[in-house]
């Protein structure tokens, strides 16, 4: 497992994720969705460093399972990021998704970050 391989992944989902929730893209969608204003959010501290944290421990699994499974080239992690966000992380964010009632468009944007993120996080520690 690579040091700089598990800091670039978890760098690029953090910028992923600022990016795919800026209101340019679905910020506003998602508070919509969620219910609530900016305002209400507070401040973006605690859970920002909660989110840096997740990111680090999701990068530190990815490279342990593509080191498991040999992935060695973009593609073969591309591959299986693919197999764990759409075949792991969706299904699981639909079964909650079901049960809270929180709707399709919430269903599409969060998981829709966290399949791209796993996607480009496994990418990232193929390469590296």
């Amino acid at each position: 497992m690579s040091i700089l391989g598990i800091v670039a992944a978890a760098a690029a989902g953090m910028a992923l994720g600022a990016l795919w929730y800026a209101p340019l893209m679905f910020g506003r969608a998602w508070m919509s969705a969620i219910g609530k204003t900016e305002d209400q959010l507070g401040s973006a501290t605690g859970p920002m460093l909660g989110s840096v944290a997740a990111c680090l421990a999701t990068a530190i699994a990815l490279a342990w399972l593509l080191a498991a499974a040999g992935v060695t080239t973009i593609a073969g992690g591309v591959g299986l990021g693919a197999v764990i966000g759409l075949g792991v992380v969706f299904p699981a964010l639909l079964s909650d998704n079901l049960f809270c009632g929180w709707g399709a468009q919430l269903l599409l944007i969060q998981s829709g970050y966290r399949v791209t993120c796993i996607v480009v996080m496994c990418a990232i520690l193929a390469a590296l």
